[in-house]
């Protein structure tokens, strides 16, 4: 009989399972796969031996806000027109969706209790103001996206544990020494879409960052900001303000596998100052004011993706991509854009690509005056 009654038991809760949401957000099926990889990449504790059964068991809370869908240790409250942050959230929560509300402020227990969160989603609200212990509780927090918003100036105290910092598009001018004191484990900000200027970056803004990625995109740069994290292997610079590349301007960042400056205004890069960035693999200098192919590219043994188009680029010389001479280049091209510049292509000699994996590899052509 007691064993009839289990089996009946198990059979209830078999059945008994939990909203399902159907097409959700994709971000949810990215992070759920990277989680346990980005925790061990930040240097968040790890168990060796027996697996943590707490974070492989799912949970089935009661707990859900009014409107919202929750599944497992995910909660989706976006679209809702929300003015504030829901009461009501499950303390083992992971991952709170509240993209595309009317939030203009987060307060000081909003997300009390939650210090299992790992992704926090504030996109696209009215957020311009939060208190300075708003964060406090969220001590697992990697993934803070808080873009579109009203903000003026970078959130204090961030959580230690955070890796990724998307703040895109908010009003921010300013960003001053000691603001990222203390994050270890960042390594990627996306802060392009803000009127930032190179005097709005204070002496070590930067400093104790050990960044991989960064985008500085659609603001008001006039120069290459020289006080970055050197560590960068991805810079973003495009629809900025540059006019010129000088030689110690990237002095800095030797270690860049990928460098953005497109949509710029540059007329000139001085001669050396592309040997500093021996790692190069990937350059992006389209739809600016070159009036010819930048001197050292031949000298990047790594480089294989260059974009030139939509400048002022009259002629092509036969050494100005392929260094002289065979075994010297590491990697080969597989990427060079020409297109919608004043060359005339039938002058351009065939040994000036003679370092390019497939001739379908170089784009030409399509110049409107």
């Amino acid at each position: 009989m007691r064993s009839l009654w289990l089996l009946t038991a198990l059979l209830t809760l078999s059945q008994a399972l939990p909203f399902e949401q159907k097409g959700f957000w994709d971000f949810t099926l990215d992070d759920g796969m990277l989680m346990m990889n980005d925790e061990e990449a930040s240097g968040a504790d790890t168990t060796s031996g027996a697996p943590d059964l707490d974070s492989l068991t799912p949970t089935f809370s009661a707990m859900c806000p009014f409107g919202c869908h929750c599944h497992l240790r995910v909660v989706q409250c976006s679209d809702l027109g929300l003015k504030t942050v829901p009461k009501e959230i499950s303390p083992d929560t992971t991952l709170l969706d509240l993209q595309n509300n009317d939030i203009s402020e987060l307060r000081k227990d909003d997300f009390k209790g939650l210090q299992h969160l790992y992704a926090l989603v504030l996109v696209n609200n009215k957020i311009s103001k939060i208190h300075e212990k708003a964060f406090s509780p969220l001590r697992k927090l990697q993934k803070l996206y808080i873009s579109k918003n009203h903000l003026v100036e970078i959130p204090p105290n961030l959580p230690s544990s955070l890796v990724e910092l998307r703040i895109h598009d908010n009003r921010i001018r300013k960003v001053p020494k000691g603001v990222f004191s203390g994050l270890r484990n960042m390594n990627c900000i996306e802060m392009g879409g803000n009127p930032l200027e190179n005097s709005g970056f204070e002496p070590g803004a930067f400093d104790g960052l050990k960044l991989n990625y960064l985008r500085i995109s659609e603001a008001k740069l006039t120069g290459i900001p020289k006080d970055l994290p050197e560590t960068l292997n991805e810079l973003h610079l495009d629809h900025n303000k540059i006019q010129a590349i000088e030689l110690e301007d990237l002095l800095r960042y030797s270690k860049l596998y990928r460098l953005g400056l497109g949509h710029n205004q540059i007329r000139m890069i001085e001669n050396g100052s592309l040997s500093f960035l021996p790692t190069l693999r990937e350059l992006h200098l389209d739809n600016n004011k070159l009036s010819r192919v930048p001197a050292g590219l031949p000298d990047l043994k790594l480089l294989q993706v260059v974009y030139l188009h939509s400048n002022n680029i009259t002629k092509v010389g036969v050494n100005d991509f392929c260094p002289v001479g065979f075994g010297v280049k590491r990697a080969y091209y597989n990427g060079i854009s020409l297109f919608n510049n004043p060359v005339p292509y039938w002058e351009v000699q065939p040994a000036t690509f003679r370092c390019v994996t497939d001739r379908l590899a170089i784009q030409f052509g399509n110049y409107k005056k």
